[in-house]
């Protein structure tokens, strides 16, 4: 029997409230397909009432009526005493052990399409004509050498590795092809490196609040993550370097450019700090450098990497944040025999990426300096206009500015924001707490805020959280009944 947490079973249920009808039915029928899939286990406790009713920031009857729901279709039982839980003549659907968590990021990508505002993924939301010019150069390229490719590149195709080591080497990186891996996004780099160099057990160093998606590679391996606090204003790197130094640490995680979410950047002095104290406490590092070309003013720091061209450091890329999200073209940079063991690794797992996205890419490269150029730009423009909305019409929040990046991280006055962000969901709009970027589940005063849609949308979204806001505060003032 296991109880289940108001934070996993908010996670599990998504967006509940994103339909039509009244809340009970539409949480009732969300709890069903999560009890009839076996994504919720018979005999597992659900939260209280009250607890879960303060979760969702709905009354207490919301939560009683979907229950009784629920109870009638005696899909669970409710005892004087016991609490309620999931009834126990239902065979799950899932494997044993396998709860069905997922942090809320990727739920999010995993719901059906909806009228939704979507705040959760701050991706580009359609291919620039940059893109579907390179793609059709690609075609019309494709068959120049008949016979001689069948198709199966574990590492990346070699003009691509060639062509991803000499960016670095202009970055002041000096790189050969034998140190680049091509990956599936960035998403499948961190992922690969996790489960190649880390067991249950060993420590992870990073930052808090980070990337929901390493968090979870990490968690679902089994290792012990300890964090430094990083705000707006920067990393507490005395704080990393002290972490960094436990015995049990086997890797450290840091996004030292425009950091996500907070928009930090690592001064170049932290950074060779870092990396020189790494190298003599033998740790590897992983530098997530997917947002580092975003910055508002077209230049982009000198990588962890450059301070130790030699090192144990592991570099990962990709071109879903500057250009788009479903280019699943990422890159791993690294020490050369530590990429041949991860392209090994690759190859178990898929023998190689799709080599037409990857001739796309080469034809893409020589595009790259106006596109950045031009979604620097953007960035900026709807940089200013959402911090400008956000004074006019939620004075009370703290946006802080950032110099680069694709977010705001922004400090809620009062209340939490995972109960917020339910009532948001209610007025359509999907936005992610700070609990989901957190090491420990804290930071629920925060918000990430992605720099989303041209002015006239971003007025809208404004707007509709505005009244989610005053809605929230007011039944603060209240209290939810």
């Amino acid at each position: 029997m296991r109880n289940l947490s108001c934070d996993e079973l908010v996670s599990l249920l998504g967006r509940w409230s994103g339909g039509r009808g009244a809340l009970y039915l539409l949480l009732a029928a969300r709890l069903r397909t999560l009890i009839d899939e076996g994504r919720i286990a018979p005999g597992t406790t659900l939260p209280t009432d009250r607890a879960l009713a303060l979760a969702l920031a709905v009354g207490r009857s919301t939560i009683i009526s979907a229950y009784d729901v629920l109870r009638q279709e005696q899909r669970i039982v409710r005892r004087q005493g016991s609490g309620t839980q999931v009834a126990d003549n239902r065979a799950p659907l899932v494997p044993a052990g396998s709860d069905g968590a997922l942090n809320t990021l990727f739920l999010h990508l995993l719901e059906p399409p909806d009228d939704i505002v979507q705040l959760s993924c701050a991706a580009p939301t359609e291919p620039p004509p940059e893109l579907l010019a390179a793609y059709r150069r690609a075609l019309d390229r494709f068959g120049d050498h008949p016979g001689e490719d069948i198709g199966y590149h574990p590492a990346g195709l070699g003009e691509l590795r060639s062509a991803i080591a000499r960016v670095y080497t202009e970055r002041g990186v000096p790189t050969g092809p034998e140190q680049v891996m091509i990956t599936t996004g960035a998403q499948q780099g961190l992922a690969l490196i996790t489960t190649t160099f880390l067991a249950a057990g060993n420590g992870v160093v990073c930052e808090s609040p980070s990337y929901p998606g390493a968090l979870e590679l990490f968690r679902d391996i089994g290792a012990v993550i300890s964090a430094a606090e990083c705000g707006p204003d920067g990393l507490d790197h005395a704080e990393f370097l002290r972490l960094l130094a436990d015995e049990r640490v086997q890797l450290g995680y840091l996004i030292p450019t425009h950091q996500n979410p907070t928009g930090s950047v690592l001064p170049p002095l932290v950074r060779r700090r870092i990396v020189r104290r790494a190298a003599e406490l033998g740790v590897p590092l992983v530098e997530d450098e997917t947002l580092a070309e975003l910055g508002f003013d077209g230049t982009t720091p000198v990588p962890l990497a450059g301070y130790a061209p030699d090192g144990e450091i592991f570099t990962v890329g990709s071109l879903s944040k500057l250009v788009w999200g479903g280019l699943r073209v990422g890159w791993i940079r690294g020490p050369a025999s530590r990429i041949a063991r991860l392209a090994r690794v690759k190859a178990l797992h898929d023998m190689g990426g799709p080599v037409l996205a990857q001739r796309a890419v080469l034809e893409l490269l020589p595009s790259l300096p106006a596109l950045r150029a031009r979604r620097a730009a953007e960035l900026r423009q709807r940089h200013d206009r959402l911090r400008e909305q956000l004074a006019e019409k939620l004075p009370s929040w703290s946006p802080h500015p950032v110099t680069g990046g694709q977010a705001l991280w922004v400090r809620l006055p009062h209340g939490s924001a995972s109960a917020f962000a339910q009532i948001a969901l209610r007025e359509g709009i999907a936005v992610l707490p700070g609990p989901g970027f957190d090491v420990h589940g804290g930071g629920d005063d925060h918000l990430r805020m992605p720099l989303l849609g041209g002015p006239a949308e971003l007025t809208a979204v404004v707007d509709r959280l505005a009244a989610a806001w005053d809605r929230f505060s007011r039944s603060a003032v209240r209290g939810i009944s």
